[in-house]
This record gives C-alpha cells, sequence and structure tokens, in this order.
C-alpha cells in the first residue's frame, strides 16, 4: 500500500530554516507528481508546492512561499523533499507530502501522518 513518511520539521526562531523529508513506498515514485500541502490549527489544508516526476519540468509555489522554499526529489531514494529558509510565524503548521489531485490545489489521495513545523517569534 501506498506510504509516506515525513520527517524534518521542529521548532525555529524566524528566519530559520528547515528541511523536510518525505519517504515513500507502494508505489512507483519516479511516474508520480508529487506536492506539500500544510494545515494550520483551525484553518484548512492549504496547498504549498508541486513538482512532476521528472522533478525538472513542471514546479509550482504558492506565493506566500515563493523565493523561500525549494521543492525536490530524489527519484533513486524515493523521497521528496522541502527546503524551507526564512521562516516566519505565518509558515507554522503541520507539513504533509501528497500524492494525486489537482497539481495546484490542496486535494490528494494519499498523504502521510504529517510533521510538525513551529516557527517562533
Amino acid at each position: 500500500q501506498v506510504q509516506l513518511v515525513e520527517s524534518g520539521g521542529g521548532l525555529v526562531e524566524t528566519g530559520g530554516s528547515l528541511r523536510l523529508s518525505c519517504t515513500t513506498s507502494g508505489f512507483t515514485f519516479s511516474t508520480h507528481d508529487m506536492k506539500w500541502v500544510r494545515q494550520a490549527p483551525g484553518k484548512r489544508v492549504e496547498w504549498v508546492s508541486f513538482i512532476d516526476r521528472s522533478g525538472y519540468g513542471r514546479i509550482y509555489y504558492t506565493d506566500s512561499v515563493k523565493g523561500r522554499f525549494t521543492i525536490s526529489r530524489d527519484n533513486a531514494k524515493n523521497t521528496l523533499y522541502l527546503q524551507m529558509n526564512g521562516l516566519e510565524v505565518e509558515d507554522s503548521a503541520v507539513y504533509y507530502c501528497a500524492l494525486g489531485g489537482d497539481p495546484v490545489s490542496p486535494t490528494y489521495n494519499y498523504r502521510g501522518q504529517g510533521t510538525q513545523v513551529t516557527v517562533s517569534s
């Protein structure tokens, strides 16, 4: 079965950096587009970033993270990444890697258990 396992979250100060990872199994990673979504307490799921199956074709970011976040993937390792720099308090949320759904929407068919990112002021 499809398994997505996120890691790398934590507590950082404003302006800090984190690198999230999502290890995958149960499907052919290299033939699937992937995305990151996030959810803050009391808020809806928000789409963050999308990367196509090649890793160097279509890459998209929500406006609020452009220039600060970088999505990437290693198809040999079946792993998705999200490098987050210049973190802001508003970035605090549980971050999920996800599979399926429209590329630039928060919809998905599968997601992991999430990793908590907390940015302190």
